[in-house]
């Protein structure tokens, strides 16, 4: 191995060390609602979520063309995204997952699900996460949540994604249709979507970092 890339293995290891000393207080949690999903037809890849804090699209969102896509959440750890995102090059979802979690110090703070390129689809909940806390699995689709108002938000995202329409669409409906039966029980402040289709960079990046109704605003955007 090189110099250059021994410097930028220890900064990356620095770095993640770092996040994972100061990420231990409940203002880094992330308590939210989220969707993850992947299109039978076109093969795009998407990834949507709402908090009440700030900047939810910061940390929560992850994905790639061709890979995934990912929401990891409640005490958040984006490097399970990142490292989820790696073992997708050669797992399937739940693998990837549980490979994932595996290297992590504090699975039962974590929430997370996941889609991959070939819509296999899966979901974790760790028993620390504030309540209401779940999530629940469909076709080629996953969304969970915590600290929301009933598992009936859950239920009405998957109700909400309609079976037809751009991808982008169809994950701010679902959004939307778990906000009116309930959402975030603080309500919602920021919003953010990703779908990624062939190019490496995502076809739709949008992100509301802070909005008395970011879904509104997430729509005018798209």
């Amino acid at each position: 191995m090189g110099q250059e890339l021994v410097w930028k293995f220890i900064s990356i290891n620095l770095q993640r060390n770092l996040f994972m000393m100061i990420n231990c207080s409940d203002e880094d949690a992330t308590l939210t609602f989220s969707i993850v999903a992947r299109d039978p037809h076109t093969g795009a890849l998407g990834v949507a979520t709402a908090t009440a804090g700030p900047a939810v699209g910061a940390l929560v969102p992850h994905g790639a063309a061709g890979l995934g896509a990912i929401a990891t959440q409640a005490m958040t750890n984006p490097y399970l995204g990142i490292d989820c995102l790696t073992n997708l090059h050669t797992l399937p979802a739940p693998d990837a997952m549980a490979k994932a979690l595996a290297a992590d110090r504090s699975p039962e703070q974590r929430q997370f699900i996941v889609v991959d390129n070939a819509g296999r689809v899966a979901g974790w909940t760790g028993h620390a996460c504030e309540p209401f806390a779940g999530h629940l699995l469909g076709d080629s689709v996953a969304v969970a949540g915590n600290m929301i108002a009933s598992a009936g938000v859950l239920d009405a995202m998957l109700a909400g994604f309609a079976p037809d329409g751009p991808l982008a669409t169809r994950l701010l409906g679902a959004l939307k249709a778990g906000a009116q039966a309930g959402g975030d029980v603080r309500g919602t402040g920021s919003a953010a979507l990703k779908v990624f289709e062939r190019e490496t960079i995502a076809a739709v990046d949008l992100r509301v970092d802070w909005s008395e109704t970011p879904l509104i605003a997430l729509e005018a955007l798209l």
